[in-house]
């Protein structure tokens, strides 16, 4: 065959390229030649692709020597221009899997799989017909496959000498069949493993048992470590044919000296008491790889909490910090410098970035429990976390790293991610990237790389220094906090901060200091208080009334005291405690409300958001956004999202009413919104929750309800004038057939279906939860009060309005309005109240009815 078309190589490549090609020709056969020589004429690009993955890659090339046949069936199935689906690899390996007779045999077929597809990977990344996304999610692919593989295989096979390990049978499901579960961590868990990556692994199964049915039964715990031990043999030990992929197990609890496969018991005992912040870390890319997935789901889910504090967690900063400066010294000790990876602006100072904010604000806000770096980079900017422009060419810089790691390994097949030495290793890296040179290519890697190491920097930084005097402020603070000051002094230092009753603001804090809640705190928890406390009193002696608003905060000192996250929250973030100095002297209201909620810390990080006054379309669209996260099913998280929510909207509205931007009329606008939303979206889960389970009723016509229920507010949520405090006056309508039954595989009657749905709906706004609850719900305005049906059908309310209804309940229907449900019922509804509301009266009997009331009333009080 003539020599390959290299006019788009440097020239300092070709005599390698022509030698490299010469050898590959020696070992091929002549009608593999002929064969590619005509493949070159049916596909023009193939020669000059070929060309490029010659040059790029040694490994490409010893590859072929070996087994030129590898090409035929790549160029034959169209491979190397075919993007593969996600089940590509496990379906080719499941029909391998049953004609394997023994492990030698499978340990061949892995291997064989893995030069192939190996080649192909590199042959389609090196000419950019593969995305450097689909690169790492195919060889992520092939990598699960290959352990799904192995691990089926040799289960099966331990299986005939050991029989099938079984649960106990104590356990809650008697004996159950147990299967390993595989936990994939780093890169593998994160699909982003690169051309020569090792693969992270955690072993672990359900359930500690016995085997059942073998020649020999052994404990589960033995036969899952000999599983384990055999799936790393097919995997990772080299043979004639290499190896698949390289197996680090470090990760596992306890490390190297841990045992291989552990229960889900002693996994979750050793996250919960020994797990260290480094694991957190590690653990938020975890991902079942292989194995019993839906018992490895139950798993993942029991170890959350572990990864994801409930809350914004400020406390993992220090720890964050922590391992941020053991990287930077870990560059300057081993001259990192030189790699991509690990150097300065890297691949790691970028997964670092996306990973703090994960393990900060995870537990929060769930959309950043994803594993990929490049999408919560993307969240990291639609939740502006990030400045879009920081995410942009962190993105863009990721993408240049790498690419340049798999330039970099797939020379030869190496993990490495440094930077070549020699000149014609730097030529070849420059040209595969798609640059003339090397300088080019360096001075651009160079630009990414500064973008990346400037946005780290500014992730976890120290907080800087204050000024000389601003630190002996500071100082004077804590000696008084402390108690290192004696009365006089003490007093002293109060009156000239300006503080209008220091004798009293020295008592409380004494009182504080002394209390037996601060003498039980651990150490880490003291050293934060003793941060936090001089911080908190020079801003607080910046107030009009100091003291005053000295004694408002002490309460939510003591609420946060144990939970010292919130104290880190502030000491890293001085306009957050500014703002909770600012409202707490404004409110005591907000002051209440915060030591109540130290939650609610976290709106005070943003003041954009916390003065903004959105309107109730705004209002909606936010409930929406953050429950869309949520699934129907479960309850519990939206009663909780549904308590934050109102918290926080109702203390930006405290907040922008004291600070002036909304006057009273609009704070009652604004609170009646919020609450309009909260009952359209809990009408909505309960409609779902309960159609889900009985099916939708029906209308006296025989058509589906949808939802022919609507919610009326009487009194002030009716007349928009709700306070803080209010409660909700409420009536329930539908416009059903309550004698026909509901259409779902679990029918029930129109009338129960109703009743349930009023009864779970003040169940959600009722309940009492670590949040509160959201409204106290007031139904006796319904008619006939207490005594009558929870939810009354349309017509029923409208007959007992217009015959049976006291002069006080037409009074009340001037208020009434709907505020969620169906539009068409609405309108009914609105015309039966006009017709009440407008028809003609004695007015000399209205005049006696409503002083008798008002005489009522003023009895009652």
């Amino acid at each position: 065959m003539a020599a390959l078309p290299v006019n788009h190589i440097p020239l300092c490549l070709h005599d390698e390229i022509k030698n490299l090609w010469q050898r590959i020709e020696q070992e091929a056969e002549g009608e593999q030649l002929d064969w590619l020589k005509k493949q070159c004429v049916e596909k023009p690009s193939l020669g000059k692709e070929l060309a490029t993955a010659i040059g790029g890659s040694r490994f490409f090339v010893d590859q072929l020597q070996r087994r030129f046949s590898l090409l035929q069936d790549l160029v034959d199935s169209d491979a190397l221009w075919t993007k593969y689906p996600k089940n590509h690899y496990q379906d080719y390996l499941q029909s391998c899997l049953e004609q394997l007779d023994d492990e030698a045999a499978l340990n061949r077929c892995l291997r064989r799989l893995r030069q192939q597809e190996m080649l192909r990977l590199i042959y389609r990344d090196f000419n950019r017909l593969a995305s450097m996304e689909e690169t790492t999610d195919e060889i992520s692919w092939l990598a699960d496959a290959c352990i799904d593989a192995a691990l089926d295989w040799h289960y099966q096979d331990l299986a005939k000498n050991y029989g099938t390990p079984m649960s106990r049978p104590s356990s809650p499901l008697g004996e159950q069949p147990q299967q390993m579960v595989v936990l994939g961590m780093g890169k593998l868990g994160a699909f982003e493993l690169n051309l020569s990556s090792d693969i992270d692994l955690i072993f672990t199964y359900p359930e500690e048992g016995e085997t059942r049915g073998g020649a020999r039964d052994i404990d589960n715990q033995k036969f899952f470590l000999k599983l384990g031990q055999r799936v790393i043999k097919s995997l990772d030990a080299a043979t004639a044919d290499g190896f698949v992929f390289r197996v680090d197990m470090r990760l596992r609890p306890y490390g190297q000296s841990g045992a291989l496969a552990l229960s889900f018991d002693a996994m979750e005992e050793y996250y919960q008491d020994q797990g260290r912040d480094w694991e957190r870390y590690a653990m938020i890319k975890a991902r079942v790889v292989a194995g019993d997935r839906e018992a490895g789901k139950q798993l993942m889910t029991a170890l959350r909490p572990f990864t994801y504090r409930r809350y914004i967690d400020f406390s993992a900063i220090d720890a964050l910090r922590e391992m941020k400066a053991m990287i930077n010294r870990e560059v300057v000790r081993r001259g990192k410098n030189n790699d991509v990876k690990l150097g300065a602006g890297g691949i790691r100072e970028i997964e670092f970035i996306a990973q703090s904010f994960q393990l900060i604000r995870g537990g929060r806000d769930t959309q950043l429990q994803e594993r990929r770096v490049q999408k919560v980079l993307n969240l990291l900017a639609q939740n502006e976390c990030l400045p879009e422009e920081a995410v942009e060419q962190l993105q863009q810089a990721y993408r240049f790293l790498r690419n340049t790691e798999h330039g970099i390994q797939g020379y030869m097949d190496k993990q490495t991610q440094a930077l070549p030495e020699n000149e014609l290793d730097r030529q070849r890296l420059a040209f595969v990237m798609g640059f003339a040179n090397w300088d080019c290519f360096y001075d651009a890697l160079e630009v990414h790389r500064e973008h990346v190491h400037q946005h780290y920097m500014q992730v976890i930084s120290s907080p800087d220094e204050e000024a000389n005097e601003e630190l002996c402020t500071q100082t004077q603070w804590l000696a008084l906090w402390s108690g290192e000051l004696d009365e006089e002094h003490s007093l002293s230092m109060l009156k000239e901060a300006g503080f209008e009753d220091a004798q009293e603001s020295a008592r409380r804090l004494l009182q504080l200091r002394e209390s037996s809640q601060l003498r039980s705190i651990q150490a880490i928890g003291r050293e934060r208080l003793n941060q936090f406390m001089p911080l908190l009193l020079e801003e607080i002696a910046l107030a009009n009334e100091p003291s005053m608003t000295l004694i408002r905060l002490l309460p939510f000192v003591e609420a946060v005291v144990r939970r010292t996250a919130y104290l880190v929250l502030l000491v890293e973030n001085p306009q957050a405690l500014h703002q909770l100095v600012v409202l707490c002297a404004a409110s005591p209201w907000i002051a209440q409300q915060l030591a109540r909620h130290p939650v609610l810390l976290d709106e005070l990080l943003n003041t954009g958001t916390l003065y903004a006054t959105p309107d109730a379309v705004m209002l909606r669209q936010d409930l929406l956004q953050q429950m869309l996260r949520i699934p129907w099913d479960d309850l519990e998280a939206h009663m909780e999202g549904l308590r934050y929510y109102k918290l926080a909207h109702v203390l930006r509205i405290a907040a922008s009413e004291v600070s002036g931007k909304l006057s009273l009329m609009k704070v009652s606008d604004y609170l009646s919104y919020i609450a309009e939303a909260v009952l359209e979206h809990v009408l909505a889960l309960v409609w779902q929750q309960l159609t889900a389970r009985h099916g939708r009723p029906r209308r006296a016509d025989g058509e589906i309800c949808d939802p022919d229920f609507i919610i009326v507010a009487y009194g002030k949520m009716g007349g928009k004038e709700l306070s803080y405090g209010s409660d909700l006056d409420l009536v329930f309508i539908h416009d059903a057939d309550a004698n026909r039954d509901t259409d779902g595989e679990k029918p029930i009657e129109g009338g129960v279906f109703f009743a349930r749905l009023g009864q779970r709906i003040i169940h959600i706004l009722n309940t009492q939860t670590h949040l509160g609850q959201l409204y106290e719900v007031d139904m006796r305005l319904r008619p006939s009060g207490a005594k009558g049906l929870l939810v009354s059908s349309l017509k029923a309310f409208s007959e007992y309005q217009n015959n049976n209804a006291w002069t006080w309940e037409h009074q009340a229907l001037m208020r009434a309005r709907v505020v969620a449900g169906c539009p068409n019922i609405q309108k009914k509804f609105e015309k039966v109240r006009e017709g009440i509301l407008c028809r003609q009266r004695d007015l000399a009997d209205l005049k006696e009815k409503v002083t008798e009331m008002r005489d009522k009333m003023a009895d009652n009080l």
